[in-house]
């Protein structure tokens, strides 16, 4: 009888709902290629999005009426269980973690990646819950904050959306980097970010950052709950105001900003780099994991079985780091 996998598949845009449980052969490795047993995946607010197709012009390059690659899930760690022939850099047995990019399908029980994929071998300083999700907030934030904002040691940066996945992965590698923090968040996570390394808390819900005399080098928007024109006022003369959330506002600005000014707008696809440069940057979260100065906060756990509910609970907002399904 042919062994079997579990994925979860989504045959069109919409809500949680959509997503449907499939059974499909486990692939035998081609040329190149590495078959890993996933323990753990993320569930993040950018899968949630891609499910339901928004931004709408994203479905340009995620299909029109439907998703091209029905499967979901990106960030993974697991365990290699079997390898193709010329692959060398990984053996069976090794633990593993990475992202499975445009081809999703990482909320999974097994999955085939390229040899050469978004593919390192997992610290002992992580767990795979921890490690699952480490291409998803941390890698994105270390983009975000050093290459894109140029953040340097000294300066202020603002994070919104400090206690999710991205903004938790920022805090910490901010503080890191010498740069001084304050982070934006509900009341019931100011502690939470107060103790991952943020020198001020903002409670957004009682005071709006815009209003305040503070000026900022850097403001990272980690969920577009703000805009560049409405952060405009709160940076300083070459102040950057910086937002991995794609839409028509941000490309916008980025235009304008190109061409006058001295606070700047800016965006990067992280995901869409190469996947050389993503291993460089995931080189050095692990050195920042394994020196305890980066812990990535884990919310909710949920067997793979609900990640309808897993969807659904990222989508109310509240949730607290990541959310994982092992």
């Amino acid at each position: 009888m042919t062994a079997t996998l579990t994925a979860w598949s989504v045959r069109r845009y919409g809500a949680p709902d959509m997503l449907a449980p499939v059974s499909r052969p486990i692939p035998t490795p081609g040329p190149g290629e590495v078959l890993i047993r996933i323990r753990a995946s993320a569930v993040s607010r950018a899968d949630g999005m891609m499910r339901a197709g928004t931004p709408r012009f994203a479905r340009l390059f995620l299909g029109l009426r439907r998703p091209r690659q029905n499967l979901v899930g990106t960030c993974l760690s697991g365990d290699v269980v079997a390898v193709g022939d010329s692959v060398t850099r990984f053996a069976v047995g090794d633990a593993v973690f990475g992202e499975a990019g445009l081809s999703f399908g990482a909320n999974a029980s097994h999955i085939c990646l390229s040899k050469n994929a978004v593919l390192m071998p997992k610290p002992a300083s992580l767990s795979h819950e921890e490690a699952a999700v480490m291409c998803d907030g941390p890698l994105t934030s270390l983009n975000f904050l050093r290459e894109v904002a140029e953040l340097r040691a000294g300066q202020k940066v603002l994070i919104l959306g400090a206690s999710g996945s991205l903004g938790s992965a920022a805090v910490q590698i901010a503080a890191v980097m010498g740069a001084e923090v304050t982070g934006t968040c509900s009341a019931r996570n100011a502690g939470m970010v107060a103790a991952l390394g943020a020198g001020r808390v903002i409670d957004y819900m009682t005071e709006d950052f815009t209003a305040g005399s503070d000026r900022y080098d850097v403001i990272y928007d980690t969920l577009g709950v703000s805009s560049f024109a409405e952060a405009k006022g709160s940076l300083v003369r070459s102040g950057r105001y910086v937002c991995p959330v794609l839409g028509l506002g941000i490309l916008g600005a980025m235009v304008r900003t190109a061409i006058a000014g001295t606070r700047k707008a800016r965006f990067s696809a992280t995901g869409m780099l190469k996947p050389d440069v993503l291993r460089l940057m995931l080189g050095t979260l692990i050195e920042l994991a394994d020196d305890g100065k980066l812990a990535p906060v884990i919310d909710r756990v949920y067997p793979l079985a609900n990640l309808v509910e897993a969807h659904v609970h990222v989508e109310t907002g509240h949730k607290r780091g990541n959310v994982v399904v092992v």
